[in-house]
C-alpha cells in the first residue's frame, strides 16, 4: 500500500520531470538577440527640432547690435593691449578698400546680427543656417570631420546632441545641442571693431524654450575664448523667436559700417 505521502512525493517528482522538460525545451528553441540595427543619424536623434525660420528679438546690448558704435567704444571686453589696438584703429573705410566688410559677420558674432536666420538639415549629418544679414551660410557637422585646409569667416564647427532624461528602453525626453567652432578668420565681435584672433575657439549651446502663448524660442549661448585679444572669456545669450512662415526674409549684403 502506498501511503498519501508517498503518492504526494510522487506527484511532486512527476511535475519536476515536467517543468525540466519545459525548460529545457524552452532553451532549446529560443532564438540569439539578432544584430544590432544600424546606428541612427544625427537626424534621427535629434534632441530638439531647431528647423524652421527665426528672427532674432534683441532684447541686451541694443545700443551695440543696432547701432555701429564708435572706435574705441568697448564697454563690456577686457581687451589686451593687441586687442585695444585693433579696436581703437577701426576704420570701416579700411575694411571695405580691403574687401573686408564681412568682417563682424563670422561665427562668433553672427548670431548677434539683428535679422532672420534659417536652419534646415543639408543631409542627415550636416545642419545648415542661413542669414539674412550678410548673407552667411554655417554648416554644423555631426560625427568625424577633417579640419579644412585653412581659416574661414565661418571656420568649422563641430556639433553633438546634449540629450536629457531617458534610460534603458527610454528614449529621451529633450536636451540641447552643442557646438564647438575653431579655425577662424580673424574677426568683429562688434562691428566697430572688437576683435577675436584666429586662435579663437567658440563654444554655443543651442536651446529651446516653448512659452504658454503656443511660441517658440531658440537661445544660443556663446562663450568665445581667445587669449591672444581678450583677457575675460566674452559669454552672451542671444534670442529668436520661431516664425509661423518664411515671410520677411531679407538677405542684404555685408556692411561695414
Amino acid at each position: 500500500m502506498i501511503s498519501l505521502s508517498q503518492r504526494t512525493w510522487s506527484v511532486v517528482a512527476v511535475l519536476g520531470v515536467a517543468t525540466l522538460g519545459v525548460l529545457q525545451s524552452t532553451v532549446g528553441t529560443a532564438q540569439p538577440p539578432g544584430p544590432p540595427g544600424p546606428p541612427r543619424s544625427a537626424r534621427e536623434s535629434a534632441a530638439i527640432d531647431l528647423t524652421g525660420q527665426w528672427v532674432a528679438i534683441v532684447t541686451e546690448d541694443w545700443r551695440f547690435r543696432m547701432v555701429t558704435a564708435p572706435a574705441g567704444d568697448v564697454e563690456g571686453f577686457q581687451l589686451t593691449p593687441a586687442g585695444t589696438a585693433i579696436a581703437n584703429a577701426w576704420d570701416p573705410a579700411k575694411d571695405e578698400a580691403a574687401g573686408s566688410e564681412c568682417k563682424a559677420y563670422g561665427a562668433a558674432a553672427i548670431m548677434r546680427v539683428p535679422g532672420r536666420i534659417r536652419i534646415s538639415w543639408q543631409d542627415d549629418s550636416t545642419l545648415k543656417i542661413e542669414t539674412d544679414a550678410g548673407r552667411q551660410t554655417r554648416l554644423l557637422r555631426f560625427g568625424p570631420v577633417e579640419n579644412a585646409a585653412q581659416p574661414s569667416l565661418q571656420g568649422l564647427s563641430r556639433a553633438e546632441w546634449q540629450l536629457q532624461g531617458g534610460g534603458p528602453g527610454r528614449p529621451p525626453v529633450g536636451g540641447s545641442l552643442k557646438v564647438t567652432t575653431t579655425q577662424l578668420a580673424e574677426g568683429y565681435l562688434r562691428r566697430n571693431g572688437v576683435p577675436y584672433s584666429a586662435s579663437t575657439v567658440l563654444t554655443e549651446y543651442f536651446d529651446i524654450l516653448s512659452q504658454p502663448d503656443g511660441s517658440q524660442w531658440l537661445v544660443v549661448k556663446a562663450i568665445v575664448e581667445d587669449p591672444t585679444y581678450h583677457r575675460g572669456t566674452p559669454i552672451t545669450s542671444s534670442n529668436f523667436r520661431k516664425q509661423a512662415d518664411r515671410s520677411g526674409w531679407d538677405p542684404q549684403p555685408c556692411s561695414a559700417r
